[in-house]
């Protein structure tokens, strides 16, 4: 006979597993009961009904596992919690939490967790220093970064790598928050951000052989030929990971925390990829799965020397004439404004900063080529994929946090990575669009912080909202809860497990996303009809 006993907060199970179903119940409400370690016990969720309890939610593994389990055990509700009182602070990692209700579902009733908050300057709280910086890697190729916690003599350091269209200023939440703890830097993408050229790449000629600077043009890189010190400029993703490399080597000169997003993020696993001893760990925020549409001509040499062009200096006449049409749409401020309001989940959201930042980097003469070399650019010589592949052989720790509400890289894409990567801690934030670590700071830091916490420890200090330093084999939920501007606010993070099935995940997430929409159209309804 094999029984297993559970204290849980005002409720007592005793469930029997050989037959017959046993148990009491002093209250009949619905349980999660916590996450325990995987080798001493399957997570379990009890159904209590006066004097009957069921089991729900166990899959086949769990079933199997349970089947080897030859001793009771008893099993106690987290510290903190046996009283049911207020919300937590976290300053380690714990796993308080307990549902009420239906699964997956909380109540006003329901513990939160409640993270730090970001230091309030204008209270006077401290903050960490941004330093602006600039680093010539190459002659007229000046790279603009900006880094904070330089101090922090023996602590971790930590390169943000901004997304597509963005620059550091995206990371100034985290420089100025993760600064205090982390030696923090934060870095432009040549071609992008502040770290576009200095001069012209082109020149302009007079009867097609000699330069004439008579000839004015609001646009650099439509010359006629290329200066010397631009003949094989191409802003791809070769060209970025190559800096990253040399930004690592030259600049912070030792291994780093790579945390990228969108574009970011694949740099971070392409450049972790190839250049593994300079690597500590990956953190990915909803990054993108694939940069480039032409060929390589690397991987691909006879194809790509069918295509006329690859994004080098001079922009050819033709995409000329196309890239004024289009830079003029997209750098529109009202453009710009439209984009980040789709990519923004949340729209309470400041971003007057992060507006004003790519409005006045849209000015520089040199971003409408910039632009059009990035989009006709090769692919990287690794797909997203291989590159993940090489970083699990490497044992490269990796960590995913995503936004759950991201327009352009859906859930379904980290979900993708999980599956490759099943040991991957993966913690989806809702509510939260592409860039969460811009709407939702707090959530990505503190998990961000006990991430690295955890890795710098060798697994010996738990991953951030979990009561144990191993991964779990089932997903769970846990709301947390953070002052901003003197109001609470609330966030709910998915956690998924090691061994959860892909296809069981994709079924749930459909599931949710048609009880999002039903729920909205009835929500509708109702304010229609009132």
């Amino acid at each position: 006979m094999e029984i297993i006993v559970c204290n849980a907060t005002y409720s007592h199970y005793v469930v029997k597993f050989s037959g017959n179903i046993l148990g009491s119940c002093q209250n009949p409400v619905r349980r999660k009961i916590p996450n325990f370690r995987v080798r001493k016990l399957i997570p379990l969720v009890c159904q209590s009904e006066l004097k009957h309890i069921q089991c729900s939610n166990l899959n086949r593994f769990g079933l199997r596992r349970l089947e080897k389990i030859h001793k009771s055990r008893t099993l106690e509700a987290p510290k903190g919690y046996e009283h049911g009182g207020d919300p937590i602070v976290l300053s380690e990692s714990v796993n308080p939490y307990v549902l009420g209700g239906k699964e997956g579902i909380t109540d006003q009733s329901t513990p939160k967790v409640l993270i730090p908050s970001l230091p309030d300057e204008t209270k006077g709280e401290s903050v960490a220093e941004i330093t602006r910086c600039s680093w010539e890697w190459k002659p007229k190729l000046n790279v603009y970064y900006e880094k904070a916690g330089c101090d922090n003599v023996g602590s971790p350091p930590v390169l943000f790598l901004p997304g597509f269209g963005v620059g550091s200023f995206h990371y100034e939440k985290q420089l100025k928050d993760l600064g205090r703890d982390y030696r923090a830097f934060a870095l432009d993408f040549l071609g992008q951000g502040l770290s576009l050229p200095r001069e012209d790449p082109t020149w302009q000629t007079n009867n097609g052989n000699e330069p004439n600077s008579n000839i004015e043009n609001s646009f650099w890189g439509f010359g006629d030929e290329t200066e010397p010190w631009a003949k094989e400029l191409v802003y791809s993703a070769d060209l970025w990971k190559d800096q990253v490399c040399y930004f690592v080597k030259e600049v912070i000169r030792e291994p780093v925390y790579l945390v990228g997003n969108s574009l970011g993020g694949y740099i971070a696993v392409y450049f972790a990829a190839c250049h593994p001893e300079l690597v500590k760990g990956v953190t990915l925020l909803n990054a993108t799965p694939f940069w480039g549409f032409l060929p390589n001509p690397v991987t691909s040499p006879r194809l790509s020397k069918m295509l006329p062009w690859a994004g080098t200096f001079p922009i050819p006449s033709r995409v000329k004439n196309i890239t004024e049409i289009v830079w003029q749409k997209i750098s529109d401020p009202e453009s710009i404004a439209e984009i980040l309001k789709q990519v923004y989940a949340d729209h309470s959201t400041k971003v007057d900063k992060v507006f004003s930042s790519i409005v006045d980097v849209t000015k520089h003469p040199a971003a409408a080529a910039s632009f059009a070399s990035i989009m006709f650019a090769p692919r990287g010589q690794l797909t997203f994929e291989e590159a993940l592949s090489r970083c699990k052989m490497s044992d490269i720790p990796i960590c995913l946090m995503y936004g759950k509400e991201d327009p352009w890289v859906k859930p379904i894409w980290g979900l993708q990575v999980k599956r490759q990567l099943p040991e991957a801690p993966y913690y989806e934030i809702s509510p939260a669009g592409h860039c969460p670590h811009d709407e939702i700071p707090e959530v990505v830091n503190f998990l961000l912080r006990g991430w690295i916490r955890n890795v710098e420890s060798q697994g010996s200090v738990a991953l951030p909202l979990l009561d144990s330093p191993e991964n779990f084999l089932l997903d769970f939920v846990i709301d947390t809860e953070f002052v901003r501007e003197g109001s609470k606010r609330l966030a709910t993070v998915n956690f998924y497990g090691s061994k959860a099935s892909f296809w069981e995940r994709i079924v749930s997430l459909v599931k949710s996303q048609f009880r999002s929409v039903v729920k909205g159209r009835s929500r509708k309804e109702r304010t229609s009809f009132t």
